[in-house]
């Protein structure tokens, strides 16, 4: 950069124009060193496990955090998270890094929209102070406080039940398998002590019951009851189901548990404050005649239009405010959400937009912002506005830097950091550093990549039946129905927030045959990973039993062989009470998370700790056959051959989760495959693994239903239904079902125009 002439002289201050990194080696980092400019755009690239989150936040990132932390004295760092210092020989230049990622917005009922951007806070202020009739504090409208929350569901909105014909066919008799809940089948021990309790005759009919035998099938509470010479435990069969099932995580449940809880636990509206949270007090206060929850339920574009109609001097600089949030929301593409809607329920992609709003009227500068993906769940036409809004951070004179794999966000970079050359090992290293010209020419996988191009089938499949959705209403969707071809590949798209997941999710899964593998977290996945939540220890712990003549038990983290300081975990997590908790690496086993004596046994020169450090790859070397290498087999064809098999699921991106849980399910023999994104994480050279990929699910027989936005996939579908034509109550339409062939010679959609441009029609 030349200095402009009529500027005084250039003081050192203006020569820290890079973010200098020397040496780098963090996970797969090899010894990297890169100058990264500072308040310009860098995009990072390079296939999934290739070291860019390495780099980016498990070293830059991370390093401007403790350095942060450490300007702080010794008493508040005390009760800070403590942080190691990332594997690095220098950083020079740092500035504050605010990371915006995609983590879930925490799974707490609580927790809307609203309460996580500050909207509703303001919201509530201007209400106390201009609702009519005028109730009280701002808290008298908070649904978590005592004042405003409703009595009856305190505050959540919602009540369950337990649906009882879930649990029993009352025109049956217990002897003729009246009850239908897992467990408790015609002579099995829970039926047996049913039905010799002498509460109500075995061979009556549920429907000719009594009201007390009634009452005392379903809600005895635990009571002891003589059968013959034993005393035995007698519950009513609600009282049982709650304590047996409902008292359990869903996620470690059985699949078929797991669907019977789905079907037995209603989750409806509260019928005292009709879903809203709200007090009678705080719902009776209107500003116009709306109140604030019919404002909370308002669609944020209808309701920034209603707040920029609300005129009043006592509260001016409130709604100046409130108007500027309202205003983001709708321009980062998330005005189809409503201030009401549970954080909980927002996918990664919108949970990010969400978080970045905040920083969007920041008037901080030369900030570095860090970005993870930020295009994940927006269409091609939404990702223009993601661009513009990096641009505009930029431009305000921060550093941003992104790890992204779209060619259209690459496109805006000043400067591109390109890793690889491939996964894991085989990773960690710089294979191009510069500008995107330059990129396009460097011969590096992403330059060739860049242009490439997936190109329509040439011919597609012929459907063998269909599946039917009739009047779909759920959400925003408008009385929709819609016939999806079995087995073919079927692409669900359109703009976010059109409909998409609310048309799949909301009718196909839960459908006998319908296998979803999602970017969900993975509960428990502290001490999961990828080898014991797809069953691949089994077959390592039998194998080094069998070897080393000892029980299998002792080569599980989670049973008899486990480190006793960390219980197996490797790590020694301290926790903070209302702050992020800490984990070390447990001083013991110095991370190998099993006991001495367990490590001395080997398996063809390996231990067991060693052997759950391999990568996937290095693992199918390894186990060259048996179950084992099947598993290793299905981990490998989705694309995760770098991820190592001890590696902690929680630490996992959504896409990684998707393709573990995807490995899982190519095991059965499904009929079914429902996919949310499984581009996510995906560099381009990696697409056309996962095209290849689906095919063949396809080809196996299988119906593949993919909810997707990348043009790759469209353009390789056999049949594609269009969602829209916008968001929110603008869309749960249905805008064109056909061939991808068809939507580009004659489609009119927002997604037409993009993969028109895309295969160059």
């Amino acid at each position: 950069m030349s200095p402009d002439p009529s500027s005084p002289e250039p003081t050192t201050a203006d020569l820290h124009h890079v973010i200098q990194v020397r040496g780098a080696r963090e996970n797969n980092l090899a010894n990297v060193s890169v100058d990264l400019p500072k308040r310009r755009l860098t995009v990072f690239t390079g296939v999934s496990g290739s070291g860019k989150s390495s780099l980016v936040f498990g070293t830059i990132a991370a390093e401007s955090q403790r350095l942060i932390n450490e300007t702080y004295t010794a008493f508040i760092q005390s009760f800070m998270p403590s942080m190691g210092r990332p594997d690095v020989d220098s950083l020079h230049n740092l500035s504050a890094a605010i990371v915006v990622d995609q983590e879930r917005m925490g799974a707490n009922s609580r927790s809307t929209v609203g309460t996580a951007t500050d909207a509703y806070t303001m919201l509530r202020i201007i209400f106390s102070r201009l609702g009519i009739p005028h109730i009280g504090t701002s808290t008298a409208f908070s649904f978590n406080s005592a004042e405003g929350m409703c009595p009856e569901c305190e505050g959540i909105g919602q009540v369950s039940k337990i649906d009882i014909d879930q649990l029993v066919d009352r025109e049956l008799s217990l002897k003729e398998g009246a009850i239908t809940v897992p467990g408790f089948a015609v002579d099995s021990w829970y039926w047996q002590v049913m039905a010799a309790s002498g509460l109500y005759d075995p061979d009556t009919r549920l429907a000719d019951f009594t009201a007390a035998e009634w009452e005392d099938l379903l809600h005895k509470p635990s009571t002891k009851i003589k059968v013959g010479s034993n005393n035995l435990t007698y519950e009513g069969l609600v009282t049982k189901v709650q304590r047996v099932y409902l008292s359990k995580d869903r996620e470690s449940m059985q699949g078929h548990i797991k669907a019977f809880v789905d079907r037995a636990v209603v989750f409806t509206d509260c019928s005292v404050c009709g879903g809203s949270r709200l007090s009678a007090a705080a719902l009776s206060s209107v500003i116009d005649g709306v109140n604030i929850a019919q404002c909370s339920a308002m669609q944020i574009s209808d309701l920034a239009a209603f707040v920029r109609s609300i005129e009043d001097p006592s509260v001016a600089p409130l709604l100046t405010t409130l108007r500027d949030t309202l205003d983001s929301l709708v321009e980062i593409g998330l005005g189809y959400l409503s201030l009401d809607r549970t954080s909980s329920t927002l996918s990664g992609g919108e949970a990010q937009r969400v978080k970045m709003v905040r920083h969007l009227g920041s008037s901080l500068t030369d900030v570095t912002y860090v970005f993870d993906e930020p295009t994940i769940g927006l269409h091609p036409h939404d990702i223009q506005r993601m661009n513009d809004l990096l641009l505009r951070l930029r431009d305000k004179g921060n550093t941003v830097l992104v790890v992204e794999h779209k060619p259209e966000v690459i496109s805006i970079a000043d400067h591109v950091v390109d890793l690889g050359p491939g996964a894991g090992s085989g990773g960690g290293q710089i294979c191009y550093s510069g500008d995107v010209p330059g990129l396009r020419t460097s011969g590096t996988l992403t330059g060739q990549h860049l242009e490439h191009r997936a190109r329509l089938r040439e011919t597609v499949r012929e459907p063998r039946g269909k599946l039917s959705i009739t009047g779909a209403g759920l959400h925003n969707l408008k009385d929709v129905s819609v016939d999806i071809p079995t087995g073919v590949l079927t692409v669900v798209t359109g703009v976010a927030g059109s409909g998409k997941s609310s048309l799949i999710h909301g009718y196909l899964t839960g459908r006998d045959g319908v296998v979803v593998a999602d970017q969900s977290p993975i509960r428990g996945s502290r001490r999961s990973n990828p080898a014991t939540y797809t069953g691949l220890l089994g077959p390592i712990r039998t194998a080094f039993a069998k070897e080393n003549g000892v029980k299998a038990a002792l080569f599980s983290a989670n049973s008899e062989g486990a480190c006793p300081n960390c219980n197996g975990l490797g790590l020694v997590y301290t926790d903070l009470a209302m702050m992020a908790g800490v984990a070390s690496v447990c001083e013991q086993c110095e991370g190998k998370r099993f006991t001495p004596e367990v490590l001395t046994y080997k398996l063809r020169g390996k231990n067991i700790s060693e052997v759950l450090g391999m990568a996937v790859a290095e693992a199918r070397d390894f186990f060259p056959s048996g179950q084992a290498r099947a598993i290793l087999d299905r981990l490998a064809d989705v694309g995760l051959g770098y991820l190592r098999l001890g590696q902690p699921l929680n630490t996992l991106s959504g896409g990684e989760r998707q393709r573990v849980k995807l490995a899982i399910h190519m095991a059965e023999k499904s009929a079914t495959y429902v996919l949310d994104e499984p581009t996510t994480g995906l560099h381009m050279a990696d697409v056309d693994q996962l095209l290849a990929l689906l095919d063949r699910l396809v080809d196996d027989g299988n119906t593949v239903i993919v909810i997707e936005h990348h043009q790759a996939v469209m353009a390789h579908a056999d049949w594609l239904i269009d969602m829209g034509p916008g968001a929110g109550h603008d869309g749960g339409r249905i805008v064109f079902t056909g061939t991808p062939a068809e939507l580009v010679a004659t489609g009119r959609t927002l997604t037409a125009e993009h993969l028109r441009e895309y295969v160059g029609g």
